[in-house]
């Protein structure tokens, strides 16, 4: 069986290593070749995964024997990079978010569009079990119309003096990531888009620096509201040290929570709660069902866990998430940002100025 050949475009997301270390240990797939605007990062991780380092874009995505790259660059980067190797012929997995702006997302969407190549971005909630699992129980009925979500998305890597300041700063600039909540909260976003499948038609938002002073943003809560009248609080913050209760799901014949969903709650451990557990109303005897989800042992457990999704995706020719789908975590984003700016309820479909 011939193996995928498979490119980077830029190692800046540091997610990008957790999926090429998995790929190395696929009979499927292999890594081909990589190109790094930052020389010494770029021959750096090129030795590492034993693979050519290439100085100029076009030497990688003009190989014939690569069929896909993974485009890990800064946020700003990613429309161009995309763009330039679908023009080339080649699938792309993009890593989240999409794009600074929704005019870059529609140029992605463009070009997907036009060349037909495979396109999908890289959002690991999609790929993790217990995400799965509560996905299945909701589109199920298990627990009746759904009437408030709250689901959080923590890290802690503003309180890090290395991420502040090290080869992961571009995340804490504007020009480059926009700011925290943009780039983490499209995490949980994502996560509603998938969920859901639909446009929410308002959000009401505050987003600011609450602890520290080192990026845009460090912190912001949303609530948005859905066409059947839902409510979705989503809360994000870089300065979260741990936690757990990462999700609370409320329908009118039952709930569910999930315990250990993000980075700050993925990596405690005993005592800790239930995974992901289950409460019925025509079950009530039974009182809270615990339904046997294991817990990663860290939130790189998670990262890594998109390889193995991403290269069977690709064989099978569809997408993990579209390029609409990641455009509607960026206009949702967005969103919040204006009503924050703003101090007002934004509705949706909503339009950049």
């Amino acid at each position: 069986m011939s193996k995928l050949g498979i490119g980077i475009l830029s190692f800046a997301h540091g997610h990008v290593n957790a999926y090429a270390q998995q790929i190395k240990t696929f009979d499927d797939a292999q890594l081909i070749a990589c190109w790094d605007d930052d020389e010494a990062r770029g021959r750096r991780q090129a030795e590492t995964f034993g693979i050519p380092y290439y100085s100029r874009v076009e030497d990688v995505i003009s190989r014939p024997d690569i069929d896909c790259v993974i485009v890990a660059s800064e946020t700003n980067k990613h429309a161009d990079l995309a763009i330039a190797a679908m023009e080339a012929g080649k699938a792309v997995l993009l890593q989240k978010p999409m794009a600074i702006t929704l005019a870059d997302c529609d140029r992605i969407i463009e070009t997907v569009d036009r060349t037909g190549v495979w396109f999908s971005m890289a959002f690991q909630m999609r790929c993790d079990p217990q995400n799965i699992k509560m996905k299945e129980l909701v589109q199920s009925g298990a627990i009746g119309r759904v009437g408030t979500i709250r689901r959080r998305h923590c890290i802690p890597v503003l309180f890090s003096e290395a991420f502040v300041n090290g080869p992961s700063h571009w995340h804490t600039t504007a020009e480059a990531n926009k700011g925290m909540f943009f780039d983490d909260a499209t995490h949980a976003l994502d996560w509603l888009v998938w969920m859901f499948g639909v446009s929410p038609v308002s959000v009401t938002a505050e987003i600011d620096n609450v602890l520290t002073n080192s990026a845009p943003d460090d912190t912001g809560a949303a609530i948005f509201r859905y066409p059947d009248g839902m409510f979705a609080l989503i809360h994000n913050a870089s300065v979260t040290w741990i936690g757990e209760n990462t999700t609370e799901i409320y329908g009118d014949k039952g709930v569910i929570v999930q315990n250990h969903g993000d980075a700050v709650s993925a990596s405690i451990r005993p005592p800790c709660p239930i995974g992901v557990k289950l409460y019925q109303v025509d079950k009530a005897d039974l009182g809270w069902q615990d339904l046997g989800m294991p817990i990663p042992a860290s939130q790189g457990e998670r990262i890594a866990g998109v390889a193995r999704p991403f290269i069977d995706a690709l064989k099978a020719g569809v997408p993990m998430c579209t390029a609409r789908e990641g455009r509607l975590s960026i206009e949702m984003v967005l969103a919040c940002y204006r009503s924050a700016e703003t101090g007002q309820r934004v509705t949706f479909p909503f339009t950049e100025d």
